[in-house]
């Protein structure tokens, strides 16, 4: 019994996974792969700041994507992304956005609003612990992509400042 296939067919493997996981816009896709008794790939592709892959030995549960939906639309949202846009800032972390410093207040920033590098821009909440997310440069708002009271994923588009 051979303990391993060819590590060209799990490089082609984890490639198309990488490309599945773009093209239907998904952020993470973990899938096992058994060669034989005592014998197999697990694979977890994530999008974040880079691409991250993982291979061991233990059991891992298996989520797929379908494959059917990829073609067109991501060709035509790829021009339009906000993540790719030059003055984008991503999101730092896993929370809850909050766009003012309590209910009620005015929020920090809104479209058209001039900020300085160091400026607060919004809020995130994760394990009960307020983080004051700054401006990573000067410039105006142009565009707030996340709601008050939304979640939001690490690496997700926050807003556009230009």
């Amino acid at each position: 019994m051979t303990k391993k296939t060819s590590h060209d067919s799990d490089v082609s493997f984890i490639a198309s996974l990488a490309e599945l996981l773009r093209d239907n816009d998904l952020t993470e896709l973990q899938v096992k792969r058994d060669y034989g008794e005592n014998d197999s790939l697990n694979v977890r592709v994530s999008r974040q700041t880079q691409t991250i892959v993982q291979a061991a030995s233990a059991p891992v549960a298996m989520a797929a994507a379908p494959a059917a939906a990829a073609a067109a639309p991501a060709a035509a949202e790829a021009s339009n992304d906000p993540a790719a846009h030059p003055g984008v800032v991503p999101s730092p972390m896993v929370g809850t956005i909050y766009m003012a410093a309590e209910p009620g207040a005015a929020a920090f920033v809104s479209v058209g609003t001039t900020v300085a590098e160091g400026d607060t821009i919004l809020i995130i909440e994760a394990m009960k612990t307020m983080n004051h997310i700054p401006a990573p440069k000067a410039g105006t708002i142009k565009r707030i992509l996340v709601e008050d009271g939304g979640a939001v994923e690490y690496g997700a588009p926050l807003v556009i400042i230009e």
